[in-house]
């Protein structure tokens, strides 16, 4: 008896093993699996079209009398400055995947005695990487080394088994530590890299823990890390402010990301609704001199240079997904395949049998917030104040008379908080007015004269929390100040009361309000709020009180809510959107995304309705319903989509107290 339990025990813990181990990984398996490679091959000895040309190029290249200068230390600063070892090391990069390819394609051993000098060279050389871009380093130039590597390894190269050993070595004790922990502080193109990276890594290396964890950050990275943080649901890329270089750069690295995890069974080219698909024709339809919606100010930096990576998304969506990439395939005809050599022999891989039906392809999201222009026409009888007028004169004139305040285009500067009156509209000509507070100023942007304000509506506006309201060229930067103690405490729109309902009728319409470390707006103390495609977004910073704290849209003992057809997003550490005390509620048609708690986060609350919303990239939940206490009562949640959340789509503490009926829960990560 003992020696069964025994032989059980055993059994089961090999079963527990292999679980954790999951499948074998297929070799070759990056950018190409064996039947892949020899397809190419045989395109490029048959001569057929585009393979002739980029062999052609990829002979030209890739020299037989290279010479790795392998270094012990690589040391690069930001940009490339003070580089030490980082252009050698680049350089062997390029070279040994060449040489793989070429040894691949060719036969020729002189080619893989070269690929095997150059591993060999870096593997018993490198100690460590350092400075600004040592992630980076080791991010752009893994790649080569491993998808070289693979081939070499798995082909008859006469690459030896202590040397492949020794590679290893390298990989696992000085390439991963540098890389394995991600860098989500940076711009989302580090992670798009490093995610890539370690997928390659847990290949070569037949490690399936490392490789699960690049999986889990493609699809719920924190911070600007992972597919939904990078590409917004209007094709947006987190980098279109910054710069075209940087765009192609983080969607290149997705792209082998997800060539990579499609040879291993995994699709990433699905994920969001083929969102890596709508962030390249987004990208495509720019570059090529097209209109593209966008949030913030849209950089021309870089635009006429284009990176060699559309081949693999147009191969894959159009080919095996039968989706139509026109700008995507207009791209890369008409500029990039006329120079490519290395993603045109990778990239185009043996032909797959087609999916299913037709692919979806979503259109772009509407634009939310303020617009170039204003969306109702002010009255005859509106006073109009240029920038440098005084603002809350005009307020107090027009005080009970439901007049209206116009600001014309400009910058308007505040020496204090504006003291909204009962009974006046203000306005703005679009995103082209802008509100902001005097930088010196630690304070609130608007509030209430006094506890009875009511039948107030502020619209077409853009009001800016950001002590300099220039946009930055790093969309980055002004996120990364705002998460320290030490940021300026300035907050957008507050509202509040001594007791519930003395405040009243509060619309909110068309109005963009952006970049505040505490609340971008709160409201507590009222009956009958509506916030009508309105842009909250970014705001919410780890000031004093403290982290999650603050939000984009905070309501506290508020009856009467609608709020409808907006965007809260990418508050650094706070909800798009948090309710408490709350009732009779109607959340409608609402973006909440990429917030560092959940996205809509409710509690202690009856009659609350949250339908149509889509909830998506959030480090906590999509949806949340919770309980300090008596919890969310009388709810109804219901045809909303919430996908790739760090941890359970739609969270609900008590859902015997409510209906749940026709929500989308894809992608999304568990309760922990």
């Amino acid at each position: 008896m003992k020696r069964i339990l025994t032989v059980l025990l055993l059994l089961l813990a090999g079963a527990s093993f292999a679980q954790k181990a999951g499948k074998p990984f297929v070799h070759p398996g990056m950018m190409q699996n064996r039947e892949d490679l020899e397809y190419m091959k045989q395109q490029v000895l048959s001569g057929k079209q585009p393979w002739k040309d980029a062999f052609a190029k990829l002979k030209q290249r890739t020299s037989t009398d290279f010479k790795p200068e392998p270094r012990a230390h690589i040391s690069v600063g930001p940009y490339g400055a003070n580089s030490s070892g980082g252009r050698e090391l680049s350089a062997s990069a390029n070279a040994v995947y060449n040489h793989a390819l070429m040894w691949y394609i060719t036969g020729d051993k002189t080619y893989a005695a070269k690929s095997i000098e150059i591993l060999n060279a870096w593997a018993y050389t490198l100690w460590d990487f350092d400075d600004n871009n040592a992630k980076l380093s080791v991010a752009l130039t893994a790649y080569y080394f491993l998808n070289a590597a693979e081939i070499m390894k798995y082909t008859a190269s006469g690459w030896q088994a202590k040397d492949i050993d020794q590679f290893k070595r390298m990989m696992l004790t000085v390439y991963y530590p540098t890389v394995k922990d991600f860098f989500t502080e940076a711009n989302g193109n580090w992670d798009a890299a490093i995610i890539n990276t370690l997928l390659c890594i847990g290949v070569f290396t037949d490690n399936r823990e490392i490789y699960d964890a690049a999986v889990e950050r493609y699809y719920r990275g924190p911070g600007n890390s992972g597919i939904t943080k990078y590409i917004y649901p209007n094709g947006q890329i987190q980098e279109t402010t910054r710069d075209w270089d940087h765009v192609q750069l983080g969607i290149g690295e997705f792209a082998k990301a997800a060539q990579v995890a499609w040879t291993q069974g995994e699709d990433f080219y699905g994920a969001a609704g083929n969102r890596l698909a709508l962030g390249f024709e987004y990208t495509s339809k720019f570059m090529l001199g097209g209109e593209v919606p966008v949030y913030g100010i849209l950089s021309h930096r870089a635009k006429e240079r284009y990176r060699d990576i559309y081949e693999s998304i147009y191969h894959h969506y159009h080919e095996v997904k039968g989706l139509d990439m026109p700008f995507t395939k207009r791209v890369m005809t008409e500029h990039t395949r006329k120079d490519s050599s290395l993603d045109v022999l990778t990239a185009i891989r043996a032909p797959m049998k087609r999916q299913p039906g037709k692919t979806k392809f979503l259109p772009y999201a509407d634009l939310r917030g303020a617009l170039e222009t204003p969306t109702a026409e002010a009255p005859a009888s509106s006073v109009l104040i240029a920038p440098g007028g005084n603002i809350q004169e005009a307020l107090d004139a027009a005080a009970g008379t439901g007049k209206w305040v116009v600001l014309d285009k400009g910058v308007h500067v505040l020496k204090a908080p504006l003291k909204m009156r009962s009974g006046v509209t203000l306005a703005g000509k679009g995103n082209v007015s802008i509100l902001v507070l005097s930088p010196e100023l630690r304070t609130r942007t608007i509030v209430n004269a006094d506890t009875t304000l009511h039948d107030v509506t502020i619209r077409d506006l853009l009001i800016e929390g950001a002590v300099n309201p220039v946009p930055n060229t790093d969309p980055n930067a002004d996120r990364r100040n705002r998460s320290y103690m030490s940021a300026p405490s300035r907050e957008g729109i507050l509202f509040q009361a001594e007791r519930e309902g003395q405040l009243r009728n509060i619309s909110l319409v068309r109005l963009t309000v952006q970049n505040f470390t505490k609340n971008g707006v709160s409201v507590r103390g009222a009956v009958n709020v509506t916030v009508d495609n309105c842009d909250f977004s970014d705001n919410g910073a780890s000031v004093v009180p403290g982290a999650g704290f603050h939000h984009n849209l905070h309501l506290a003992h508020v009856q009467g809510i609608a709020v409808k057809n907006s965007r809260f997003d990418t508050s650094p550490w706070g909800s798009g959107m948090d309710l408490s005390f709350c009732s009779d509620a109607v959340i409608k048609g609402n973006e909440t995304a990429r917030n560092k708690l959940s996205g809509i986060h409710c509690t202690e609350s009856k009659n609350v309705i949250v339908k149509g919303n889509l909830a998506e990239g959030n480090d906590e939940n999509g949806i949340r319903l919770d309980a300090w206490m008596d919890g969310v009562k009388g709810f109804t949640v219901q045809d909303n989509k919430a996908q790739y959340n760090g941890k359970e789509g739609i969270y609900i503490s008590q859902p015997a107290a409510g209906r749940l009926s026709k929500n989308s829960e894809q992608g999304n990560g568990i309760k922990k």
